[in-house]
């Protein structure tokens, strides 16, 4: 729990050249209710033609402590104040862009002004940037380790009384060094390979999350194992990394990278062929790019090739903006995102750039 004050989190729209009217959406809302289940992505997106703006916005406004904490029953509203543009927010009457507000009593007419006051707020209440829950399981299940990693691991020796397969509840033994105190570990199986479409470089190995065990004994250099999750049944030569926690601070915001990047996707997850919003795809640029969390890349559907009728050659037409992702997990040479919007279907080897 943090106290925070009534005022906080509301953003604002001063008066300027760098914030004008093109900045907001054709058709914004006049006001809008914060709800459970909203994101701070989806309601910028109502207001801003370029959502990822918000924090040039909110930063305009020296009252706020921080602009990306906004809870549900805040109401956001467009108003204009000598003619420009403002985004104010409210909450408990009073106007966050202000810091106070004055209304009318109901009964009496007289004006009664408000002011900031203080109350205990917890930051788990506020309504996360982006849909976490698509991020949060994509993370908990997929790992990508460098080739040679899983082959050094410790694996699987045999199931419990020689069985070749085990389960949830299921004793197990493992042959390897383990680290010291480290007594939960990830079961993994060696899946497919990211490689760079155009220089063949391997990227990343994918590893296959197979379940979880727990240390019970050892041995020597056999040790006996717990089976606490087992999602595929677990198989002799499968391997163990130790358990590691991969999930997104929500307290958080997209914003474009520090420099201009290109890059392609070069796998789509789950398993399809075409991709849409809140799809999860990878992406041949990881850290070594300079690639963060957070980092927001356009999505640009490549042209098609097309016969010129009057010289008889065929000609690449442009590729076209179609989509935004939002970069959630980095490695050094590659990276995941979440497709935040698509206009259309998108593909593998379609181009990413900076927005």
């Amino acid at each position: 729990m943090k106290k925070i004050l009534a005022a906080l989190a509301g953003f604002a729209l001063w008066a300027g050249a760098a914030f004008a009217d093109d900045v907001f959406r054709d058709g914004a809302p006049q006001r809008y209710t914060v709800q459970k289940g909203d994101t701070l992505w989806g309601i910028s997106a109502m207001f801003l033609s370029d959502p990822w703006k918000w924090p040039e916005i909110w930063s305009a406004n020296p009252q706020i402590e921080n602009p990306h904490l906004i809870y549900p029953g805040d109401i956001v509203a467009l108003t204009y104040v000598d003619g420009v543009p403002r985004l104010t927010l409210e909450r408990d009457g009073v106007t966050a862009s202000s810091g106070a507000s004055s209304v009318a009593a109901p009964t009496t007419g007289r004006t009664v002004k408000l002011v900031p006051q203080i109350r205990e707020i917890s930051h788990e209440e506020a309504i996360p940037a982006i849909p976490l829950d698509t991020v949060n399981s994509f993370l908990v299940r997929t790992r990508v380790v460098q080739p040679g990693e899983l082959e050094a691991a410790p694996y699987v020796l045999a199931g419990h009384e020689r069985r070749i397969i085990s389960g949830r509840g299921d004793d197990f033994y493992v042959r390897g060094p383990l680290l010291p105190d480290v007594n939960f570990y990830g079961i993994y199986r060696r899946g497919d390979s990211y490689v760079d479409r155009e220089t063949q470089e391997v990227l990343g190995i994918k590893a296959q999350d197979i379940g979880s065990g727990q240390l019970k004994v050892t041995e020597g250099d056999v040790s006996t194992f717990l089976t606490v999750r087992s999602e595929q049944e677990i198989r002799v030569g499968d391997r163990l990394l130790p358990h590691e926690e991969r999930r997104l601070d929500p307290n958080f915001f997209p914003r474009p990278p520090e420099q201009q990047l290109a890059g392609r996707i070069i796998d789509v997850e789950g398993g399809v062929s075409q991709v849409g919003t809140l799809n999860v795809v990878a992406i041949n640029r990881g850290e070594r790019e300079g690639l963060r969390t957070g980092d927001l890349l356009a999505i640009h559907k490549q042209g098609e090739t097309v016969r010129d009728r009057v010289t008889g050659q065929f000609v690449k037409l442009p590729s076209e903006r179609a989509g935004l992702l939002m970069v959630f997990r980095t490695f050094e040479k590659m990276s995941f995102g979440l497709v935040l919007n698509a206009n259309r279907p998108l593909a593998v080897n379609d181009e990413v750039r900076s927005p």
